[in-house]
């Protein structure tokens, strides 16, 4: 078995148990709510003005690389563009949710997993606001810069649920791998379980993208990736903490 499906599948299964405690049932509701209203209203008023100027591009990029063909894409274009905007929608969606949970919730979620799942971990307080923000902006300029690059590949329309779901995997664990150990880790300790687990991260984060789509599921989104990050990082701290020192003496 691959050795990163159990500790992920481990984070899940306590983060989902976790989600049954009423102050993490209440930050599940309130920062979705406030999430969905602001694109819902986005959506309403805009919806229809972004999907003609998108399918306009579409098809622009489409003739403009047919070069001696010519036949009539603005319909086909245009079903594109209410795809592609769909499938931006959800994961906007929850990004959202997931910054507002991260600035106002991810403190109170370590606190109820440390001191139920590991009371014993030491506190060492490695990180703060203002690594915490600088942490939001970098996942915020490589959410723009991933999307950006990945713009040719949306063309290509076997790769439009595959884009998003593999851009979000990055930004879901770079948005809350920080805030997890923040408190307990020292800085020391964050890049090393950061540089050791990037496979293991960045599966994390895809396959939190992926439930993101799945219907009622995707409600519990943002709490469910910060509490299964918070699991599988405090973990790693504890597995990191239990290791041997290399060239410590052994009694034996």
């Amino acid at each position: 078995m691959n050795p990163l499906v159990n500790p992920i599948s481990r984070s899940l299964f306590f983060a989902l148990a976790s989600l049954l405690h009423p102050r993490m049932l209440w930050l599940m509701i309130w920062p979705m709510l406030v999430s969905l209203f602001a694109w819902g209203a986005a959506a309403f008023l805009l919806w229809s003005t972004t999907a003609v100027w998108m399918a306009a591009k579409l098809k622009h990029w489409i003739e403009s690389g047919m070069f001696f063909l010519s036949f009539d894409t603005g319909d086909a274009m245009l079903v594109a563009a209410h795809v592609i905007m769909v499938l931006l929608f959800v994961p906007l969606v929850y990004l959202t949710a997931l910054f507002i949970l991260s600035i106002f919730g991810m403190q109170a979620m370590v606190e109820h997993i440390a001191s139920r799942r590991f009371p014993q971990l030491a506190r060492r307080r490695g990180g703060g606001i203002a690594g915490s923000l600088w942490n939001s902006v970098v996942a915020l300029a490589g959410l723009a810069l991933l999307g950006a690059v990945s713009i040719p590949f949306w063309l290509i329309p076997p790769l439009w649920p595959a884009i998003p779901v593999a851009i979000m995997g990055w930004v879901n664990q770079r948005v809350l791998r920080y805030d997890a150990l923040a408190e307990h880790a020292t800085a020391d300790e964050m890049r090393a379980i950061f540089a050791s687990r990037r496979g293991a991260l960045y599966l994390l984060g895809v396959v939190l993208a992926l439930l993101a789509y799945v219907p009622l599921v995707g409600f519990l989104a943002p709490v469910l990736f910060g509490l299964a990050f918070i699991h599988f990082l405090l973990g790693e701290l504890e597995v990191l903490r239990q290791a041997p020192i290399e060239g410590e003496a052994v009694r034996l």
